[in-house]
Parts: C-alpha cells; sequence; structure tokens
C-alpha cells in the first residue's frame, strides 16, 4: 500500500512555504507543463501544525454554542479561514485537503483566481437591482449558456433563485402551473431541500421533518433503484424493474391516478441518501411513463450537476431529457445561486406567477460565468480522469476490506458503503463516523451520506497526487475502523 505523506507539527521555518502557497492563487490551479517538484506536491497537500482542534478553534466552537442555532450539523471541528483550490487553512494554520467542497459546492475550488477577479470586478459595479424588476445583460448570457449544457431537442428557459431548495420549490410551482395538477411523487432516501414544499418531497432522514407539523399535500414516495440492496438481486444496470411496476400497477391504481399527477422528481446520483445512481433504463422507463401521462419528469441536478460526474449532468447518460431540471451548489463555485432549467413548453408561466428578490443577482451571475468557463475548458473533462483513476484503485476496497460494502457513484461523485459483514449487508453507521473523523485529524476533509455512506466530493480541479493522498490516508482509516470489530 503507498504510504500517505505526513508533514508534522513545526514551526514556520524551510517548510514554510507550503503552508503559504495556498494563499498566493498560483500554485493549486495552473496547467502543468514540466516534472512537479517535491516542494509542489506539498503545498497541495495537508499539513498539520497543532492538535485538533488547535486552541483559537476551541474558543470559537465554544462561541458558536453560545450563540448559534444548535440545528447546524458539523461532523468535526473545523474553523476554516482561508482556502485556495483543494486545501483549506484553518483558524490554526493547519491546513487539510478538502474532499467536501462545501457539499459539493466548491466546483472551481476555493477562490480560484478567475471567479474572485469576477466576483470584485462585478461587485464593484453593481451589487443589485432585481432581476424581477430589471433587466441584467448577465442573466440572458448565462441562461443561454446552461441552456447550451442540458441535451434535448426542445428550446429551454431558465428561472433563476438563491439555492437548491428554492429551485426546488419553482419547480413544484411550475409543474403545477404547466399540468393543472396538484400531485407529486419522490423517492425514498431522497434529499431536495428543507423549506416546507421541497421538505415534503424529501425522505432521507425522519429528523429532517419531525416536528414541523402538517406538509404539503398529495405527495407519495416510492423506492429508489439501489442496486447494492436491491430486494431483487439485480445489478447496479437492472435494479429499478419492480419499482417501475409498482408505480404503474399500485400507486397510479390505488392512490393516484396518472391523470392528477404533477410531477416526479428524482436524483439522478441520490445525494444525502448515500451517493447511489439510478441505472439508464430507469430513467428512460420513468422518462416513458411521465410522457405517456402528461407529468413533468423533474431532474434534481443540484448535488450532481454543474461537471461533477464528469459530464455536465448526470442523467446525460440515459439520453433523457428532463421536463424541469434543478441545479444549484457547483453552479457559481460558493456564491449563492441556483437555477431551474425547463422545456419552452413548460415554462409559460405568466408575470407574476413566479419572483425573486435576490436570485440571479449580478455577483452571483459573474461567479457563475467564470465557473462555466473554468468547468468547460478543463475541470469537467478532470472530473472524469481523476474520477477513473480513483475508481481503478477505489474498487477493489470491496475484497481488500472486510468493512467496505460498495463503492459507486461516477466521476468525482463518489460513495463508499461500510458495513459490519460483507454477506448480511449490517449497517455500519459507527464505522463511517469513525473513518470520518479519523480522516480530519490526518488531514483530510470528507462527509458521510446516508445512514453509513462516506461521500467524497472534492473540488473538481483536483490532481492525481490529492487523490492518491485521500486514498492512501482513507485507506488508513478503513484499516483502524476494521480493527475496532
Amino acid at each position: 500500500m503507498e504510504p500517505a505523506l505526513r508533514f508534522p507539527p513545526s514551526t514556520k521555518t524551510a517548510d514554510a512555504s507550503a503552508e503559504a502557497a495556498p494563499k498566493t492563487g498560483k500554485a493549486p490551479f495552473p496547467r502543468r507543463t514540466k516534472m512537479i517538484t517535491t516542494a509542489e506536491v506539498r503545498a497541495k497537500l495537508p499539513r498539520l501544525v497543532t492538535e485538533l482542534p488547535g486552541p483559537k478553534a476551541k474558543n470559537i466552537v465554544e462561541r458558536d454554542a453560545r450563540f448559534m442555532s444548535p440545528s447546524y450539523t458539523r461532523d468535526y471541528p473545523l474553523v476554516a479561514k482561508s482556502g485556495r483550490g483543494a486545501m483549506v487553512e484553518d483558524v490554526d494554520g493547519n491546513l487539510f485537503l478538502d474532499f467536501a467542497a462545501g457539499i459539493a459546492v466548491c466546483s472551481t475550488g476555493h477562490c480560484h483566481p478567475q471567479v474572485v477577479d469576477a466576483i470584485q470586478k462585478q461587485a464593484a459595479e453593481l451589487i443589485h437591482m432585481s432581476g424581477t424588476d430589471s433587466y441584467y445583460e448577465s442573466m440572458p448570457l448565462l441562461a443561454e449558456r446552461l441552456v447550451a449544457t442540458v441535451p434535448g431537442s426542445e428550446a429551454k428557459k431558465v428561472f433563476f433563485t438563491n439555492s437548491g431548495t428554492e429551485a426546488v420549490e419553482g419547480a413544484i410551482k411550475l409543474a403545477r402551473y404547466a399540468t393543472k395538477r396538484d400531485k407529486m411523487i419522490a423517492f425514498y432516501g431522497c434529499f431536495h431541500g428543507r423549506s416546507m414544499g421541497a421538505l415534503s418531497l424529501t425522505a432521507s432522514k425522519a429528523t429532517q421533518r419531525k416536528n414541523f407539523g402538517a406538509l404539503l399535500s398529495g405527495i407519495e414516495h416510492i423506492p429508489y433503484p439501489y442496486a447494492y440492496r436491491c430486494a431483487h438481486g439485480h445489478t447496479a444496470e437492472t435494479c429499478g424493474a419492480e419499482i417501475l411496476e409498482q408505480l404503474e400497477g399500485q400507486l397510479f391504481k390505488r392512490l393516484f391516478d396518472p391523470e392528477d399527477v404533477a410531477g416526479i422528481i428524482i436524483e439522478p446520483i441520490q445525494g444525502e441518501g448515500g451517493y447511489v445512481p439510478a441505472p439508464k433504463f430507469f430513467l428512460q422507463e420513468l422518462q416513458r411513463i411521465c410522457r405517456q401521462h402528461g407529468i413533468m419528469l423533474i431532474a434534481d441536478e443540484v448535488q450532481s450537476g454543474m461537471g461533477r460526474t464528469g459530464n455536465w449532468w448526470a442523467h446525460e447518460p440515459a439520453g433523457i431529457e428532463p421536463d424541469i431540471l434543478c441545479s444549484a451548489k457547483g453552479i457559481a463555485s460558493g456564491m449563492p445561486l441556483g437555477a431551474i432549467i425547463a422545456r419552452e413548453s413548460v415554462m409559460r408561466w405568466k408575470p407574476g406567477a413566479h419572483g425573486t428578490t435576490f436570485g440571479g443577482n449580478p455577483v452571483c451571475i459573474a461567479a457563475a460565468l467564470a465557473t462555466m468557463d473554468l468547468i468547460e475548458s478543463e475541470y469537467r473533462e478532470n472530473a472524469a480522469r481523476v474520477g477513473n483513476h480513483m475508481f481503478a484503485r477505489m474498487t477493489e476496497w470491496t475484497k481488500k476490506f472486510k468493512i467496505v460494502g460498495d463503492v459507486r457513484g461516477r466521476g468525482l461523485m463518489i460513495g463508499v458503503e461500510l458495513v459490519r459483514d460483507q454477506r448480511t449487508k449490517e449497517k455500519a453507521a459507527d464505522l463511517r463516523n469513525m473513518v470520518v473523523d479519523s480522516a480530519f485529524h490526518k488531514g483530510l476533509l470528507i462527509l458521510g451520506a446516508g445512514e453509513n455512506t462516506i461521500r467524497l466530493s472534492p473540488p473538481l480541479m483536483i490532481d492525481e497526487a490529492q487523490a492518491d493522498f485521500a486514498m492512501s490516508t482513507l485507506e488508513e482509516c478503513l484499516l483502524e475502523a476494521e480493527a475496532k470489530i
């Protein structure tokens, strides 16, 4: 096994360049045309100089507990101060390799110089007027570029929001408006947001719904095609046929007449549900059913879109054309922006039917245009290439580690499901949490997804050296967790 690089705590001596490099805006980003030096490699990898959390971080965590809402979920005491590329520095000077990217948001890395420059220039010119009441030159420009990335023969139109949950809320309204129907269907394990309409679709964790009373009526959920846990023993390419039969043979006959259903919403790869990809045939058949009954097929690509899988959109390999597509997260490299992209024949609501004060803010749009330039020119291709590099090694983990049940995903959207026993597939949430915490203490930032899955969603600009470090670190963590059972 390739050993992970480690850098011992030290004062700012000869290795200070490694700590300072992420602040310059130069080392983590350029294309390489020559041999990479050892110093350059070290500048892109973790360097821990205090115990975790450090003294400054401890003080801030304590202050946070006094003044901040307890509803936030924090897996470890990271107190971020600055970021550059895939590296994050905390308030105590510890440098981390970020394989979480702010929940798959920082697609071009932290503070990419082109994105920062676009933000600064726009902020100095115009910050806000509201695209609901005024026109911005940049709004149709970004809309045109987004539309060009979405497959399908029909023209598309765009509505900008502030977030993914707002995009989903708007998609619910648009589906109802376009069909004059009010019923919706979603999938178990899905996460579509936390505002009341989006939360009504969400079926990820009970705690997300508990104590909020009655949610939106007229919503039903059906199982998601989860190949690793397929009750019928199907493969990753064939799982889900019985779910489609249940939809048509049971739900449409016993609960909702299909002519009352406004939309079916699906994540092509479930995010919070555990990074579970839907089979191509399942998405194709779901589209056929929707077209047959005049139901809006809504693709929630908030987490899986914008180049993360190596395609602009995760649904592309299935060859489908959603009626409505929801985007956010990686669309603007950390600035708050979301989008609803719909077929022109669908997005025909009248002026005033839907609006927003801040959605499509000019500063956020400037960041999104710079983000699209980078994803289009190199990072989408990089996500596919580095993702393939990682899968080549990680697919062996089910043989190498008895607690790894499944490795799945596409591009740089990778899930590693942990189990106590590969035969029974007993979920090992405690071991997953142990790995996440252990990785943090080794300088690697990752997150969980679902009940027992490790989520890897790094910036799309990571290189193979950083991927190798992350995999070696995770292998150490897995061995440590395995020793606990």
